[in-house]
């Protein structure tokens, strides 16, 4: 991935000055009240986060730390500052490449010709169907976005979008448009249609936490997906699918509803009775857009949860919101196509769940099924640091004391996240002992 800060570019700006590169002057900074120390902490700051090898991150860490005014409030704000941006490509952009584990793929992307890289932009990722390509998706949305929205559609080969490599290849884009325009991380969304209806849901359900809302039309999954849709308690969904689609039936998203309800997660259904004379009902009507992209424009990612369940199988062990699952007795393991086969963990949906929440100021109730080990990461959003934390876990106090805020967690967590609008500056690690299972 490419970054917007070098140390190059850090070389320049000490030794040009900032207006030569677009990047606020010194007098906007002097009428910020920002000083030159603290304006250098932000720029090392910033190169930290876009460093693009570990060893040149951990030179730059090392900066920060000796840094004179590095403090946990001072790099904090300073993780929160925009990112300078410069103007790119607008407009259809049909052939994007990117690089990938060694391989090439193709995306495509429409950027409002009105683009101004001093203002945030939501970002909607359409996944297409077999037979189609990113190209040919965004030739249908663009006309409808109203220039409000960055839209990218990348293509894989016959929309197998529930492969590990799909998934790695969504997630790579965001973060790269990310670097390279200035995309309001509270408002991204991903949504598919037909087999990228599903690789919407299997995406959108195993990285629920970095979307503000998923969307998928004329799709399904399988019922051992299932216990995943408890990483949706906290993302707004809203589906479509067709009363008369014979290729993906109505009934698999009536499935899905059902189960939603069941589990208490919010969402909305929106079933069409359109017909198209060579798709039949499996299709996405242009008369539905207007109300999808209403529902886009009302939804964004809203304060840090004060609870929060993940369901993960062995091969999704990541951080999800302000929890990590780090180890668990024997669960599934998807493969690389995430599910091309049922052996008796996937079959018997044997996965690892917790689910946690801050209950009073300071307690935290966890409950696990086949965790082994987690790690809570938190912020003074959800404790008072000044005060004992208490973490319960299945019912048995598991962790009570202090905890302190620490740089080295905050800009930690900021780089792997690719997060700068949540940030967490102290983690604790638990064990579950086999009495508290």
């Amino acid at each position: 991935m490419r970054y917007v800060l070098t140390i190059l570019s850090l070389l320049l700006l000490l030794l040009f000055g900032f207006s030569s590169l677009g990047i606020t002057d010194a007098a906007e900074l002097s009428s910020e009240n920002i000083s030159e120390t603290s304006t250098s902490l932000t720029l090392l700051v910033q190169q930290y986060l876009s460093a693009s090898g570990h060893k040149s991150a951990q030179t730059v860490l090392s900066d920060i730390l000796k840094h004179s005014d590095a403090s946990v409030s001072a790099v904090s704000e300073a993780i929160r500052q925009p990112q300078s941006f410069s103007q790119q490509q607008v407009g259809p952009q049909p052939s994007k490449v990117i690089a990938l584990r060694g391989r090439q793929y193709r995306y495509s992307l429409y950027v409002p010709p009105s683009y101004d890289p001093g203002k945030s932009y939501p970002l909607i990722v359409c996944l297409h169907g077999a037979g189609f390509t990113g190209e040919s998706y965004l030739e249908r949305w663009v006309p409808r976005l109203n220039d409000q929205y960055i839209l990218v559609c990348p293509t894989i080969s016959m929309g197998a979008w529930w492969s590990r490599s799909a998934e790695e290849l969504v997630l790579n884009i965001v973060h790269t448009l990310q670097v390279q325009y200035h995309i309001d991380r509270d408002r991204v969304f991903l949504t598919g249609m037909s087999n990228g209806g599903v690789g919407a849901w299997i995406i959108g359900m195993h990285h629920a936490d970095m979307f503000a809302g998923i969307a998928p039309m004329a799709s399904g999954i399988d019922d051992v997906l299932f216990p995943f849709l408890d990483n949706l308690q906290n993302t707004p969904i809203y589906i479509i699918h067709g009363l008369h689609d014979e290729v993906m039936p109505v009934s698999l998203s009536r499935s899905l509803v059902n189960e939603m309800n069941n589990r208490g997660i919010p969402h909305v259904y929106q079933e069409h009775n359109f017909t198209h004379p060579h798709a039949g009902g499996h299709f996405f009507p242009r008369e539905e857009l207007p109300a999808l992209i209403s529902w886009f424009d009302k939804q964004k990612r809203g304060p840090i949860a004060q609870r929060v369940s993940v369901v993960r199988d062995a091969t999704h062990l990541q951080s999800f919101a302000w929890v990590r699952i780090d180890a668990t007795d024997q669960i599934a393991a998807f493969s690389e196509q995430l599910i091309d086969h049922r052996d008796e963990w996937i079959a018997e949906k044997v996965y690892a769940k917790l689910d946690a929440k801050v209950i009073s100021p300071n307690r935290i109730d966890v409950k696990t099924t086949r965790v082994r080990r987690y790690t809570v990461f938190l912020n003074n959003e959800l404790v008072d640091f000044s005060q004992p934390v208490t973490v319960v876990t299945n019912g048995k106090v598991s962790f009570e004391g202090h905890l302190s805020p620490d740089l080295r967690t905050l800009l930690r967590q900021a780089r792997f996240r690719h997060d700068t609008h949540r940030r967490y500056s102290a983690q604790q690690t638990i064990e579950v002992s086999d009495e508290n299972e």
